[in-house]
């Protein structure tokens, strides 16, 4: 059976960013009740007493007793709103329910035992579901849903299909797996990366300083073969300046007349 926690609210007359605020200042949280084709009735509910209510417990399949102005009605939560950064919680929407009907809710799924495969072949059991959806009437709702491991071996896994739940319709997909046993992980040996074998290359500078004594080198060798020295290349005379031409002269006049 559920969990019955029992909660007291007052109504909240003002509503809005503002009135929240300075209420969860006082350590009050904001709340709204609604169902059955109500409106929503906005709450306001002591801080302290409902951590301590919902400490230890599932807040979706547990029973809140609810008294309103000395009116008691039984809701489920709805939604639970915290802070971004701090866990504390800044609203809460209850649904009220009646006891001749069904609600929907969902309910977690509680692993028993410890599977063959893993005790005696290594493996590693993974939950992959961990809660499911039923519709069932308040007073048959389950505290959690129990499912045993204890035969499953490596490889093999076990679905929604092999839940039972008592007086309740299972609403998730029969085949969605709730827990396999895999094989253990081989821990992968990392290579150490090969030593360089390649010397480093020897800077530019070096390099050409080092070509240049070995042609020296080859020069003086050359010489010494052939028992002469070269000599440096004799340097051409400058061309002459050629003088210039001197201009002819021009061919004098006969004396005493006109040319004939």
């Amino acid at each position: 059976m559920a969990t019955i926690v029992s909660l007291t609210a007052q109504r909240r007359e003002q509503t809005g960013k503002g009135p929240a605020r300075q209420a969860r200042f006082l350590k009050k949280i904001p709340a709204v009740i609604y169902g059955h084709g109500r409106a929503a009735q906005p709450l306001i509910v002591d801080g302290p007493a409902l951590e301590q209510a919902l400490s230890g417990v599932d807040p979706e399949s547990t029973l809140i007793e609810l008294t309103v102005d000395g009116k008691k009605s039984r809701a489920l939560i709805r939604e639970i709103q915290r802070h971004p950064i701090r866990p504390d919680i800044i609203h809460v929407d209850f649904y009220e329910i009646h006891a001749h009907e069904q609600v929907t809710l969902k309910v977690p799924v509680h692993l028993v035992g410890t599977p063959d495969g893993v005790r005696n072949a290594g493996g590693v059991l993974d939950q992959v579901t961990r809660e499911v959806e039923i519709e069932v009437l308040p007073e048959h709702i389950p505290d959690r849903v129990e499912l045993d491991v204890t035969a499953l071996t490596i490889g093999h896994s076990l679905h929604v299909r092999d839940l039972t739940i008592a007086n309740a319709t299972i609403l998730t997909s029969a085949e969605l797996t709730i827990a396999t046993v895999v094989p253990p992980r081989a821990e992968e040996e990392i290579a150490p990366p090969p030593e360089a074998a390649v010397e480093p290359a020897e800077p530019e500078l070096i390099r050409k300083v080092r070509e240049e004594e070995g042609e020296e080198g080859e020069g003086e060798a050359a010489a010494a073969e052939g028992g002469t020295e070269k000599k440096a290349p004799e340097a051409k005379p400058k061309a002459e300046k050629v003088e210039k031409a001197e201009k002819p002269t021009k061919p004098e006049k006969p004396k005493g007349g006109k040319e004939s």
